[in-house]
């Protein structure tokens, strides 16, 4: 139960050596004694673990099993890779779809792709699922949800919008690899996640709980309670404003949590969406050291006054601006690229800042993230408000966990090189070794 890290230089300071004992540090210093395990860092640095704030881990890893269409532009790419895709359990599953290949689809497109097999496709927010017209068939005379769209003739056109819940207990659903995932998590360097689902309870926690590596913080709906091998966090409250939720219902459960002692989050792309939040916390009573905006995708600068009186921390998603950037171009005005995922302003305004990548809808790598909030390129180069962009080392803040410190969880990261050239990189390849608790979670070579 104990490692002695040697020669290491915690934030690229001197060399010293240390203990590591119970999955906490137990002794920094020079020539300290062994007695147990040792790991020879070569005087490279060692930095707090890493910390993605906002991810979806079942999605992410169904994801890996999945047929990804991601980028796909052209239609007939889009058939061919799906002509391609194995089914598991019956069924073809298909992520990450591009309405500019042939825009919102349908069960009638996606069965002129694939009309035998089952096929269930998401598309690339995440928010919409569609099924196929055998897909469809699979569900046999189950009375179908709220969000199922129908056409004027009350048929279903095989569109699920939110409808995540009744989609997982209705169709067949294979056991996704955690512990996989949860290694090649470790290989970047995060040893912490917080879950996102709005929906997450009982089944979701009981999927995760102990199933990766990495310090787990879940947040979810009200029948989400405290258990072992997770931190229970804020109740997620999902605003979409295509079909906002009522603002007293939005309040009442606001009060719920508040009875409980829990913090909100709520998710807020679009400033509608911010805008109903706001409005539902001060009818609530107010917001609280805690509660939290997910993304803020867009914040106008004349919302930052009321944010900060909330005591809100806004969750950003950096790496959208390179994923998603050059799509935003074309639809988000200059004039408006500013109150795009902000970083500077907010931090200059009081508001507390963290960031998650949103995975699987974004890349889940959290150095692409830091070099999002750096730079604020999109993939194709161009730049977005660059007076938002964020020094390299509070861009690296934004997802580091804990302090390094006797008596502080032993939850870090080895990096090769100096920190000056930790810091210009900001690259996922640097990571040497990942700690978590004490343990080697990873160890490159």
């Amino acid at each position: 139960m104990s490692l002695v890290l040697r020669n290491v230089r915690p934030w690229g300071g001197g060399m010293v050596d240390m203990a590591l004992v119970d999955g906490r540090i137990a002794a920094i210093g020079t020539n300290l004694p062994g007695g147990g395990q040792m790991l020879d860092c070569g005087g490279d640095v060692l930095l707090p673990g890493l910390h993605d704030h906002h991810l979806h881990i079942l999605a992410l890893a169904a994801r890996r099993q999945s047929v990804d269409l991601t980028g796909l532009v052209e239609a007939a790419t889009v058939r061919d890779k799906l002509a391609c895709g194995v089914a598991a359990d019956g069924w073809l599953r298909a992520v990450g779809y591009d309405e500019r290949a042939a825009g919102l689809p349908d069960a009638a497109l996606l069965d002129s792709w694939l009309r035998e097999t089952p096929l269930r496709l998401q598309d690339r927010t995440g928010a919409l699922w569609v099924l196929n017209s055998a897909g469809l068939a699979q569900l046999g005379g189950r009375e179908l949800p709220p969000g199922a769209e129908r056409d004027e003739a009350g048929r279903p056109t095989g569109r699920f919008w939110r409808e995540d819940p009744w989609l997982g207990a209705a169709l067949p659903r294979a056991l996704p690899d955690l512990a996989g995932l949860g290694r090649d998590l470790a290989a970047l360097g995060l040893t912490a996640l917080t879950d996102a689902g709005a929906h997450n309870g009982p089944v979701e926690a009981g999927l995760l709980a102990g199933a990766l590596p990495q310090r787990l913080t879940l947040m979810g709906s009200e029948a989400l309670v405290a258990g072992d091998g997770y931190t229970l966090g804020p109740l997620k409250l999902l605003i979409d404003e295509r079909d906002p939720p009522d603002l007293d219902e939005l309040a009442r459960r606001i009060a719920g949590a508040r009875a409980c002692g829990r913090n909100v989050a709520a998710h807020c792309v679009t400033e509608v969406e911010l805008a109903l939040f706001l409005a539902a916390l001060a009818q609530a009573g107010g917001g609280q050291a805690g509660d939290r905006v997910e993304h803020g995708g867009m914040i106008s600068a004349e919302a930052l006054p009321a944010i900060a009186v909330a005591r809100l921390t806004i969750v950003t998603n950096p790496a959208f601006l390179h994923d998603r950037g050059d799509r935003y171009r074309v639809a988000i005005p200059q004039s408006q690229w500013g109150d795009l995922y902000r970083a500077r302003s907010l931090m200059a305004a009081g508001i507390g800042l963290l960031a998650g990548s949103d995975a699987p809808y974004a890349s889940v790598d959290p150095w692409l993230g830091m070099r999002g909030a750096r730079d604020r390129l999109s993939a194709g180069g161009a730049a977005f408000a660059p007076g938002e962009r964020l020094d390299a080392e509070v861009a690296l803040g934004l997802y580091l966990g804990g302090p390094i410190a006797i008596g502080a969880p032993a939850d870090l990261i080895v990096c090769e090189g100096s920190i000056a050239e930790v810091l210009a990189d900001l690259a996922a390849d640097r990571v040497r070794a990942t700690l978590i608790a004490g343990d080697l979670a990873f160890r490159r070579g």
